[in-house]
């Protein structure tokens, strides 16, 4: 069984495990249940890429996010998109990441979502910034979701949806809760299977809330299109879903409260560690804002479609930092069939977890791994292209983030934007490191100095 403090700091248990057993690691963390830290690029490549399991590669994962979700068939269909495997899965994938993955459904969005960001910036507290950022990225992600999902402001910027009890704030701490207890439920015997344990109790109450509101704006969005069949323009997410006669509204209470659980605290952290390495450093800061100044000659200038695609060095400090901090420690993936990994068969039906983040800091694949360089992402030419399964942060394959491309798209706004407006200096700890929990949270607060820029 793992403890919680070996949980907390995966990355530091797998370079332990790295330099002293080599690039494949097997443990038995419960008994019956095997599972293979691989660390090798080439393993990595040959699990992801022929996993033995068709067209439905499995993995384990969520598993009382499935066990919440079966007990509540009245509200849901299926467990959704993160713990379910196989056809089920793919019934449900197919149909939702329509509308998710398309660049041009993605790039539609990008008006509005400017529109929160630049919204966001304008209403930021430069003290709030100065103590803890995250928690206000964590509301401004919110705010995106609301309007991506539902067409819905939440105002979580305003001073009401700050109180505690707000249902900004009820939803923003469900959903970290929520993450904080998937992994500990998910790696330990499963007692909450038999009685309610404090920890299930915990993940309960935070999944209902996420739920509560999932189903209060579902039910709105669906007595706003009763009668008006024939609306025209943009249709939000949660609004396709209902045209779609392949969905049931279980599914589609799902999604929604699935938008929640899997999308503030992800981009939160990834654009957390984001501003942290930009903060830091300062030569990439300057090179960034000279390119944003040229896409952006005004502040306030509008960002187009055309802008995104003259943003070579902002898209590569998003890569660096991606590099370095990751959603996730790596992907993980159940084997369908035995599998040749560094010279060891590897019986079926074993999991395995990559280890991306640390392979992605290792100098046998990246010079000066530890350093922020994105640089090193301008230069790439045929033979010096690092391995194409080291840097994975949203996954791959057919079980990638479905909002990759949204995700992306926001980041990229939000540093355009902040980068434009502000002079970023890192006040927080000399070295940010981070908690991996279902997804890496940075350990101490982002605090950052934002000094606006000049006008000319």
């Amino acid at each position: 069984m793992f403890s919680p403090s070996d949980l907390d700091a995966l990355h530091v248990s797998g370079f332990e495990k790295f330099h002293r057993y080599g690039k494949i690691v097997r443990e038995t963390p419960l008994p019956g249940v095997n599972v293979v830290w691989l660390f090798d690029p080439n393993d990595i490549a040959t699990v992801l890429n022929d996993h033995g399991n068709g067209n439905f590669p499995q993995r384990r994962s969520h598993l009382a996010l499935e066990k919440y979700r079966n007990d509540r068939p009245e509200i849901y269909r299926t467990p959704g998109l993160l713990p379910t495997n196989g056809e089920m899965w793919w019934k449900l994938r197919s149909q939702v990441q329509k509308n998710l993955s398309s660049p041009q459904i993605v790039k539609s969005f990008l008006t509005e979502v400017d529109a929160i960001t630049k919204n966001f910036l304008d209403k930021l507290n430069l003290n709030r910034a100065r103590n803890d950022l995250l928690p206000e990225l964590a509301r401004l992600n919110l705010e995106i979701i609301g309007f991506l999902a539902f067409d819905t402001h939440l105002n979580s910027f305003s001073d009401a949806e700050r109180h505690p009890k707000s249902r900004s704030s009820r939803l923003i701490e469900a959903a970290e809760e929520s993450n904080s207890c998937i992994l500990p439920l998910d790696q330990n015997f499963p007692l909450y299977r038999i009685f309610e344990t404090p920890l299930y109790r915990r993940f309960r109450e935070s999944q209902e809330v996420l739920e509560k509101v999932a189903l209060e704006l579902v039910e709105k969005k669906v007595q706003e299109l009763t009668g008006n069949d024939d609306k025209v323009g943009k249709k939000s997410l949660i609004e396709e879903y209902l045209r779609n006669e392949n969905l049931e509204i279980r599914d589609i209470v799902g999604m929604a409260a699935d938008f929640f659980l899997a999308g503030i605290d992800t981009t939160t952290y990834t654009s957390s560690f984001l501003l942290y390495h930009i903060s830091r450093n300062a030569e990439v800061q300057q090179k960034l804002f000279e390119e944003c100044q040229k896409v952006l000659p005004e502040e306030d200038s509008n960002i187009t479609e055309n802008c995104l695609q003259e943003i070579p060095y902002a898209k590569a400090v998003l890569k660096e930092s991606l590099r370095l901090n990751p959603v996730s420690v790596g992907v993980g993936r159940v084997l369908g069939a035995d599998t040749v990994l560094s010279g060891y068969v590897v019986p079926r039906g074993t999991i395995i977890v990559t280890q991306n983040l640390i392979s992605c800091r290792l100098p046998v694949h990246f010079y000066q791994p530890e350093y922020f360089v994105p640089e090193r992402w301008l230069k790439i030419t045929r033979n010096s292209a690092p391995h194409p399964h080291l840097v994975l942060p949203f996954g791959h394959g057919m079980r990638s983030c479905i909002a990759r491309r949204l995700a992306e798209q926001n980041m990229l706004l939000l540093m355009i934007r902040i980068v434009r407006k502000y002079k970023l200096e890192w006040k927080g700890t000399p070295k940010l490191d981070f908690h991996t929990k279902l997804v890496n949270k940075p350990s101490s607060p982002i605090a950052i100095n934002l000094t606006e820029r000049t006008r000319k």
